[in-house]
C-alpha cells in the first residue's frame, strides 16, 4: 500500500498464498489501474501469468477470480445484476476475462459504440458511479463474478 501512495503509476502484482480480504480491498481502493491480486497456486501456467504480468504492466488489472469471489461473499449486488439483458451479461462477462472495449467488439461482432453502450448501462444498473472510489470496470466485475 506504501508503493501505491508513493508511486501510483508503478503496477502491482500481489502473489498470495491466501485471500487477504483486507489487503485485496485496499488495493482496490487505492486505484484498480495497474493491479493484481493473484494467488500462487495459478502460477503454474507461465503462460498466463506472463500474459497477466503483461497486462497490469500496461495499466490493466486482473484479479484471481478466488480472491474476487471472497471480496464478494458480503456482497448486495446480486439482485442488481438480475437487470441486466443477456447481451450486458456477456459485455459484462467479457470485461471480466480482461477484454478491451474493441476485443469484446470483434467477440460480439457489433461495433465499439454498441459496447460503450452496453457498458454505460451496466454501470448505471449495478450503481457504479463514475466518482465511487475505486475502478468503475473492476466494480463491476467483482458483482459480476460474485453471481457466478
Amino acid at each position: 500500500m506504501e508503493l501505491r501512495r508513493t508511486s501510483p503509476q508503478t503496477a502491482v502484482l500481489v502473489l498470495s498464498q491466501y485471500v487477504e480480504e483486507r489487503y485485496a480491498r485496499d488495493l482496490l481502493a487505492a486505484g484498480a489501474d495497474r493491479v493484481d491480486y493473484l494467488l500462487e497456486e495459478r502460477v503454474v501456467d507461465v503462460a498466463s501469468f506472463v500474459e497477466v504480468a503483461e497486462r497490469v504492466a500496461a495499466g490493466g488489472t486482473a484479479f484471481d477470480p478466488d480472491v474476487v469471489a471472497q471480496l464478494l461473499v458480503r456482497s448486495t449486488r446480486r439482485s442488481k445484476l438480475d437487470a441486466l439483458t443477456p447481451r450486458e451479461r456477456k459485455v459484462l462477462e467479457l470485461i471480466a476475462q480482461g477484454r478491451s472495449n474493441a476485443a469484446i467488439a470483434a467477440a460480439l461482432v457489433v461495433s465499439d459504440d454498441a459496447v460503450e453502450k452496453h457498458i454505460s448501462s451496466i454501470f448505471s444498473k449495478l450503481g457504479v458511479a463514475a466518482n465511487e472510489a475505486g475502478h468503475r470496470r473492476v466494480l463491476a466485475v467483482l458483482a459480476f463474478r460474485h453471481d457466478t
